[in-house]
């Protein structure tokens, strides 16, 4: 029997860690072969370029695809997401997939959706059913009537995507791929590596050996005029908590130009001696930063996923992940400075939270080929109801 050819399409930075356990379990099971495709911001220096880190892992790639426009407003969104879906109906239409996976919800990845069900390619999609708000909310369930396969992170989002009358045998609980790497991190006590030393990065050398934070804040699609005003009562919080910060670079989404000016012109401004600037982290490492770290800040879904696994405190920002099923670790706050440096405080001296295997229990991967080796692959459908 031949292998069945899986393409799995990595358009953004966040996008690898969700999927890096079930492209190992992919690539090694003996019926089924990987086909990669990176494309979008998961290319581009500017955001890290995660390409690096997944042909450092050992994954060949069977397609690259630049399709990011400058920019970073609506507009530019929706023209980058027009240029993916033409780039990558030729990519499927060369590589004959048998199945085609698009993951999440970032706002690219309906082109991955569209460019595989247009041409009757059995679409598979990945973390559908959850609830953010934002243009995420849309194209997720967007995607999910698209696609002909579900593989959810819960019992939560399992059951959304059968209420939006899709075949119930075909919505299968997996669980995140990503709790697969946090449960990797779990018994690991300390950080074994200098993030600065390894990393580069930007700003102030800052003295973390005695406890740190870590700061991930994206702009919200939906409010991007006002992304820069919002980063900076981050910044001004995370200045006065006095605790030493590392934070890393917002994705490419509308408004991230605003947050990169604001995150830019504090830095060179303030100087704030306690914050240290990174682009990019592998992904492993990335875990190993929050595990060890007394909280981490912002509005980065890790901080509702990975973390509620690790018992990581999270300071979670305005309504970028708005109604997400999520821990008893995560406490929400609005765009305020001082409202978020009083939760800082707090939190630093709740101390950890018990795990949650609210999106999983550590073998999704494994779960995920092995399904994609058994199940019927089909490329139509009708609502269920």
């Amino acid at each position: 029997m031949p292998k069945r050819k899986i393409c799995v399409v990595i358009t953004a930075r966040p996008s690898y860690s969700r999927i890096k356990t079930a492209l190992k379990a992919i690539k090694n099971h003996p019926e089924l072969e990987l086909q990669l495709v990176i494309a979008g911001s998961a290319l581009l220096d500017r955001y890290g370029n995660a390409a690096d880190f997944i042909i450092n892992d050992g994954f060949e790639v069977a397609a690259k695809v630049y399709m990011v426009l400058e920019g970073e407003n609506p507009t530019t969104m929706a023209k980058t997401t027009g240029l993916g879906l033409m780039e990558l109906t030729n990519v499927f239409y060369n590589l004959q997939p048998d199945a085609v996976i698009s993951i999440a919800d970032r706002f690219e990845t309906i082109a991955t959706s569209i460019a595989a069900a247009y041409q009757n390619i059995p679409l598979v999609h990945i973390q559908g059913g959850e609830v953010t708000g934002s243009i995420d909310e849309k194209v997720r369930h967007a995607n999910t009537k698209l696609a002909d396969l579900h593989l959810v992170s819960n019992e939560d989002a399992r059951e959304r995507v059968i209420k939006l009358g899709e075949d119930p045998e075909m919505v299968i609980n997996t669980g995140c791929p990503s709790i697969d790497l946090a449960r990797e991190m779990e018994k690991e006590t300390s950080l074994n590596f200098n993030p600065m030393e390894k990393y580069g990065g930007v700003g102030n050398e800052i003295s973390w050996n005695d406890g740190y934070i870590v700061v991930m804040q994206h702009p919200v699609t939906t409010e991007y005029s006002k992304s820069r005003e919002q980063i900076m009562e981050t910044l001004y919080a995370v200045r006065d908590s006095g605790l030493p910060a590392f934070w890393f670079w917002p994705n490419v989404d509308a408004g991230s130009d605003g947050t990169s000016n604001g995150i830019r012109t504090f830095r060179e401004k303030e100087k704030p001696e306690n914050i240290h600037f990174f682009k990019n982290m592998d992904g492993l490492d990335f875990l190993r930063l929050m595990k060890n770290s007394k909280m981490l800040i912002g509005n980065s879904s890790a901080g509702i996923r990975e973390c509620s696994y690790l018992g990581v405190p999270v300071l979670n920002i305005g309504n970028r992940q708005q109604r997400r099923l999520r821990g008893e670790n995560v406490t929400d706050v609005g765009y305020n400075r001082f409202e978020i440096l009083n939760a800082i405080k707090e939190l630093e001296g709740n101390g950890r939270f018990n795990k949650s295997n609210l999106y999983g229990d550590g073998e999704s991967g494994k779960r995920i080929a092995e399904i994609l080796a058994k199940v019927e692959l089909r490329s139509s459908k009708t609502i269920s109801y």
